[in-house]
């Protein structure tokens, strides 16, 4: 026994070594490493405590596979609800979170009365925890002292658990409450915890290997054991397994442990990513081996004996104490990690939340002329560990240990998880109230206190038997574990199904029939969208604070270093002379936010109120007056940016409506058009057909001439019909192009010959540019039909007493550009948008035409990947065609 004494405080003092080492290396700057992502998930392991380490085999005796449960919940919201974690650790990095209870408190307005019942929930959920473990560090020395004297040796628990209760206050102390602001990571904390989460692990799977491969023999012997005993042969209940995968998943978000460790002790949220698949595998390993270990406990010890104790009493009974002594500094690894961790997370909400609002209302408004604020807080947080670990020896006193402690890890969970549809609700539903998450958390912790708390004490201890039993004035519907007359449901499955239906309920509707305050509507904007705001919003007004009372304030709280850098650095960002920045807004908040990490949302809110609140009206009164200015500006905003968009769309639709116009007038002169251009040949050649068969005393020669007639009047006709089949085919795409090689000048020189142009027209055609020269791949033919048709438009309807014609060709980035520019008096600018539409005709001259020829250009362009445009500003009529030098794409019949 005395052994065990001296292996236990050896491993404490290595656990101070290695505290001390990490706070060292990581103050030197040397602690890169103790920010590992593997580091942070190996601090995830304190959800499995002592509970966890003995409790699991005892569970797996007493209820079969349920206690896979334990394990699965997290495993699920680890591999499931990563998203939301990460949204939990960006809103505890941006706001400075420093507990749940301070992620609820900020949430809804900073209320401290919402923090304050956090804490208290929280307390009176861990305080029967944290009384768990010593329990179960009392029986494990309890066990070696039987063992070490033949099963007669006995200790004194009660002094036993105090020892070990002094010891894990002494520790928490010391390296919990070394730095004031929680927010920074707890270097030292942290490390140890992950040396113990590696000494649990290699303990528990040490006595697994031991049970499996040194006393049965193998695996295929060990499984033959658990399917011929009990425990093989346990049927699951799908109801209750649902049951208690939701409270250990909602117990691993809301226990406030892991809230430390999860959020506030984060230091990079992209540690979620490894810790996601990686917790989820340390946890498969801390159950790989429970239910070899409980069958072994069953066949080997003692009928009765406890199966809590399966881990350490297997190796005692086969005399491996080497092995037994491991498994106990696995136990208590996993006892003292969950009371460190605990005991700082619950004396951060106390001092935070209860004790500082309280020495506020004593010291009134004189905050920067009051004592040391930092070592009240401190002392504060100090004297909370001792209190909250006394508070659970009392309690482990008062319940009397046993069986009454047995069922205590599920007690807590369902306490701790009545914060579960605040905290959801809070972070995703803008609409969530102060009021609404006063009522659903009031009626969920008082139905988890009168329906599983107090009755878990024992029976008559503060509820009768009677009560129990009968209900309260002999109501049996209202009897604790019988609420609305529905017996036979295991207790605390019971509990967590009214408490979490009546909280959740009373949570929504109490939400809708309320309306969020000013701060409120402000704080619920940054948490459910904290990842679009790249900074939190304003929340201060510019008011009576002073510079000077700001610093005495900040250095009381952070220590006059730290305050004395915030300060001078926030005024060289300022651009102000000296150390003592302007008070802006954007300062106060700075400045709330750095002392949110010490004393909380609430505290830091209305400590920097009582200096600036100097102005006749109040912080939430001028945080609605510009909460409301800015509904105003945003709706003003969203109307202007409404007006330009309708006045936009307004422009758009009366330059379509234009263009319709305008085509409507070019259909209507199109059918016109058409309509004369076909009746006046055939108009021709039935006139002259008639009077060539009545004549039959013609002369030749008039019988030649109007035969001619008949014939050119043919032939326009057919011009006409090709041009609209042609744009018609070309419209639809079926069209085919013969690619050849040509050079740019024979194509050019080509297009002019047709079209007409030689020494005697009236048309002087002049040519220019270094793309002359240039070896073309492409439709030659369809590109001299365009090129015709532009030269003959120029010839057309060129006004000018002398016509030119200039054509400029060159090359650029592979594509070819030729432009061609007379010096007529060019299209008026208002048919310039319609002169490629196929009723287009630009004004009445004698050449007339159908206007088809630029919208055959347009198709043909369009088929050889190029472009035909006008260009304005040439001083006359000016049309540029662009196209590849080479066509790639051979486009076939559709």
């Amino acid at each position: 026994m005395n052994l065990l004494i001296f292996v236990s405080l050896g491993y404490v003092m290595v656990l101070f070594i290695v505290a001390f080492a990490a706070e060292r290396a990581a103050q030197a700057g040397r602690g890169k490493w103790l920010r590992s992502p593997m580091i942070y998930t190996l601090s995830l392991s304190i959800y499995c405590t002592a509970w966890t380490f003995y409790g699991a085999v005892g569970f797996a005796v007493r209820s079969g596979l349920e206690f896979v449960t334990i394990y699965l919940g997290p495993s699920l919201v680890m591999f499931g609800w990563w998203w939301t974690l990460r949204k939990l650790v960006r809103i505890g990095r941006t706001q400075r979170i420093t507990s749940i209870a301070d992620l609820i408190s900020a949430r809804f307005g900073k209320s401290n009365l919402l923090a304050v019942g956090l804490t208290l929930l929280a307390v009176a959920g861990t305080t029967p925890y944290i009384a768990l473990q010593l329990q179960s560090v009392t029986q494990s020395y309890a066990v070696f002292a039987r063992a070490s004297q033949g099963g007669t040796g006995e200790i004194n628990q009660t002094v036993t658990a105090l020892w070990i209760a002094v010891g894990l206050a002494f520790f928490t102390i010391l390296f919990g409450t070394r730095k004031l602001d929680v927010n920074e990571r707890h270097d030292g904390v942290v490390m140890a915890i992950a040396v113990e989460a590696v000494v649990k692990l290699v303990a528990l799977l040490a006595v697994g290997v031991f049970v499996v491969w040194g006393i049965s023999g193998g695996i295929a012997p060990m499984l033959e054991k658990i399917d011929a005993s009990e425990i093989g042969a346990w049927e699951v209940s799908g109801g209750r397994w649902a049951g208690l995968t939701f409270l250990s998943a909602a117990a691993f978000i809301c226990l406030p442990r892991m809230f430390h460790v999860m959020v506030v002790e984060s230091d990079d949220e992209r540690h979620l990513r490894t810790a996601s698949w990686a917790f989820p595998a340390y946890l498969m390993l801390m159950s790989l081996f429970v239910l070899p270990i409980a069958v072994t406990g069953l066949d080997l010890l003692p009928k009765g004996s406890n199966p809590d104790m399966f881990v350490l009493t297997v190796p005692l009974s086969q005399g491996q104490n080497g092995l037994a002594m491991l498994s106990f500094l696995g136990g208590f690894s996993s006892a003292t990690s969950m009371v460190i961790v605990a005991t700082i997370a619950l004396s951060t909400m106390v001092s935070n939340h209860i004790v500082m609002p309280i020495w506020l209302s004593i010291t009134g408004g004189g905050v920067s002329v009051s004592g040391d604020v930092r070592y009240v807080v401190l002392l504060a947080r100090r004297l909370s560990i001792g209190a909250i670990v006394m508070l659970a020896y009392f309690y482990f006193q008062l319940s009397g240990g046993g069986s009454a402690l047995a069922a205590m890890g599920l007690v807590s969970f369902v306490g701790v998880a009545q914060a579960l549809p605040v905290m959801i609700g809070g972070i995703f539903w803008r609409g969530a109230t102060r009021i609404g998450a006063l009522c659903g958390l009031g009626i969920g912790f008082a139905i988890w206190t009168y329906a599983l708390f107090l009755p878990s004490l024992g029976n008559g201890l503060v509820l009768s038997d009677t009560l129990l039993s009968n209900g309260p004035w002999g109501l049996a519907w209202l009897a604790p574990q019988a609420l609305f007359g529905i017996k036979g449901l295991d207790p605390i499955l019971h509990c967590l199904f009214w408490s979490m239906l009546f909280n959740s309920a009373a949570f929504v509707l109490v939400s809708l029939c309320t309306f969020p305050a000013p701060m409120e509507r402000l704080q619920g904007a940054q948490f459910v969208n904290v990842f679009q705001q790249a900074q939190p919003r304003r929340g201060w007004s510019r008011g009576a604070a002073q510079s000077e009372d700001l610093m005495i304030m900040s250095q009381r709280i952070l220590g006059a270093r730290d305050a004395q850098a915030l300060f001078e650095k926030e005024a060289r960002r300022q651009g102000v002379q000296g150390i003592l920045p302007d008070p802006s807004p954007e300062f106060l908040d700075v400045l709330e936010r750095k002392l949110s990490g010490s004393v909380g949302a609430a505290t830091a809110h209305a400590m920097i109120g009582q200096i600036a609140g100097g102005a006749s009206v109040s912080v939430d009164d001028l945080l609605a007056v510009a909460d409301e200015t800015a509904q105003i500006m945003e709706y003003s905003s969203k109307l202007e940016a409404q007006s330009f968009e309708l006045t936009r769309t307004a422009e758009q639709l009366r330059h379509v409506n234009e263009k319709l116009t305008q085509l409507s007038v070019q259909k209507d002169g199109f059918i016109s058009q058409i309509s004369h251009e076909l009746r006046t040949p055939m108009t021709s050649i039935r006139a002259f057909s008639e009077i060539l068969r009545d004549s039959d005393d013609m002369a030749a020669t008039d019988k030649a001439r109007y035969a001619g007639i008949i014939h050119s009047e043919t032939l326009r006709l057919t011009r006409l019909l090709d041009d609209l089949l042609d744009l018609a085919v070309l419209e639809a795409g079926r069209v085919s192009l013969n690619l050849s090689q040509k050079s740019l000048s024979e194509v050019i020189e080509s297009a002019v010959s047709s079209a007409g142009i030689t020494s005697d027209t009236d048309l002087v055609v002049t040519q220019k540019g270094s793309g002359r020269d240039i070896v073309l791949t492409t439709d030659v033919d369809r590109l001299s039909q365009v090129f015709i048709n532009v030269i003959s438009n120029a010839r057309k309807y060129c006004t000018a007493d002398i016509p030119t014609l200039l054509i400029k060709a060159f090359e650029e980035n592979g594509r070819v550009t030729v432009d061609f520019i007379d010096n007529g008096s060019g299209i008026a600018a208002d048919m310039r948008s319609v002169i490629f539409e196929k009723f287009s005709r630009v004004g009445e001259t004698q050449a007339g035409g159908a206007g088809l020829g630029l919208a055959i250009c347009r198709e043909i362009m369009h088929r050889l990947d190029g472009e035909i445009s006008y260009l304005p500003g040439q001083g006359g009529g000016a049309f540029r065609v662009r196209f590849p030098a080479e066509l790639e794409k051979i486009q076939q019949d559709v």
